[in-house]
């Protein structure tokens, strides 16, 4: 299929999905004209709400809530801000300047327990994506035959000397899942590496200058790299952990507490976009020539295209197609904030040693995770909830975490700071 230019097209684009939604939005989601709060004491507090967010691909479903119109239906705005870093997104949250953002699960983990930033009461009112990130290790390795962990490891093994991995945040969801992987194959990331933070756009520039020999991220910055020609997929973040929780829906506990029917609108907004997303090829394509945009990730349709639609190559030849790519909605299965997810990124922080001490991991998520608003939006939609707020997953290395024994989970582990 060939594709236009995203410049040529974006405005085009941003029409058409308009034009696209608004025919058939109403008779997407059953019962969806009764279920706008948008009077009386269901009305929303805040109608205009800024939510933040990094140039990456699953910023997606929070920019189509806004372009695709979906926001107005329940009574709000949402003003998408594209922001330079994951700590800018952090400190404008802290602050006050943005309502809510796009952002990484650890990050708000990590300022809920006063580590990675000031401390404060955080909230998660939904989670965005499952999987859809990458580790990218340099061609310069690669030449040298490491391709993926095992071969890494065993260079790494061999020919001794200062090796340089990157991750967006030092609590974050990108750093947990490098972490994790060099750890499976013996790699202690604390030890036997060199760990930087850098911001997610500026991934490929530091590699093509020589200042990482790998990094973890979002796409596009994976799928980037190998149209440059400078680096080569060693795994995807799926392959780590199927169906992962990725980015979160992220604000204050202060602000759910101040605006509780402004949060629930805005996840709605989101649930419905979300849904769209998810809905079909050609969805995924306008939503890809949306988002490449200056405006908003500012690359090429080509960089995003291909790996939403699961359409993988790792830049040495090889070609696949996951099942488990980038999902925004998956009938309704992606959105539900679990307890266990939050509570796995607490205890990979305590192996790191970034917790010194174990906390009370249920009754953090139970603080943090704004399950409830998330029920009375999800089922006024009509999407179907869990029937647990735990979930079972079995990770690279074959460890299931379920959430049962979190203290005991994050000591098992042999590799750890």
């Amino acid at each position: 299929m060939t594709l236009p230019n995203a410049k040529d097209t974006v405005n085009m684009t941003r029409r058409s999905v308009i034009t696209a939604a608004a025919a058939g939005a109403a008779g997407m989601i059953p019962g969806l004209q009764s279920a706008v709060y948008a009077a009386g004491s269901d009305k929303p507090e805040k109608e205009e709400v800024r939510i933040g967010f990094i140039p990456l691909t699953d910023c997606a479903s929070v920019v189509m809530a806004s372009v695709l119109g979906f926001d107005k239906k329940y009574g709000i705005k949402i003003v998408p801000t594209k922001e330079a870093s994951w700590a800018g997104v952090r400190d404008k949250l802290v602050n006050g300047e943005l309502d809510m953002a796009h952002v990484l699960w650890g990050l708000i983990y990590g300022v809920q327990m006063g580590i990675g930033g000031p401390k404060k009461d955080m909230a998660v009112l939904m989670n965005l994506n499952h999987n859809g990130q990458a580790i990218t290790l340099s061609k310069k390795l690669a030449d040298k035959g490491a391709v993926d962990g095992a071969s890494l490891a065993k260079l790494m093994g061999t020919e001794k000397r200062e090796y340089t991995f990157a991750q967006t945040f030092p609590t974050g969801t990108h750093a947990m899942w490098l972490y994790y992987w060099l750890a499976s194959v013996g790699v202690n990331p604390m030890k036997d590496a060199k760990v930087i933070t850098v911001p997610p756009p500026q991934m490929v520039a530091n590699m093509r200058v020589g200042n990482m020999d790998g990094y973890c991220v979002g796409e596009p910055w994976g799928h980037r790299a190998i149209i440059d020609g400078i680096g080569i997929t060693a795994t995807t973040t799926q392959d780590i952990w199927k169906d992962h929780p990725e980015k979160a829906l992220g604000t204050t506990a202060e602000f759910v507490k101040k605006y509780p029917n402004t949060a629930r609108a805005v996840v709605m907004a989101i649930l419905e976009a979300s849904k769209w997303i998810d809905a079909g090829l050609q969805n995924k394509m306008k939503m890809a020539e949306t988002i490449a945009d200056k405006a908003y990730v500012n690359t090429s349709v080509d960089a995003i295209n291909q790996r939403i639609l699961g359409r993988y190559q790792n830049g040495l030849g090889k070609t696949w197609d996951d099942p488990n790519h980038m999902k925004f909605f998956n009938d309704g299965v992606v959105n539900y904030p679990y307890l266990s997810d939050g509570m796995w990124f607490l205890t990979q922080h305590k192996r790191w040693g970034l917790l010194k001490d174990h906390p009370d991991y249920l009754a953090v998520a139970k603080q943090v995770n704004q399950t409830e608003i998330y029920k009375q939006a999800a089922s006024a939609l009509k999407i179907s909830l869990p029937k647990s707020d735990m979930r079972d997953s079995k990770l690279v290395d074959g460890v299931v975490w379920n959430g049962k024994d979190p203290a005991k989970y994050a000591d098992s582990f042999k590799v750890k700071a």
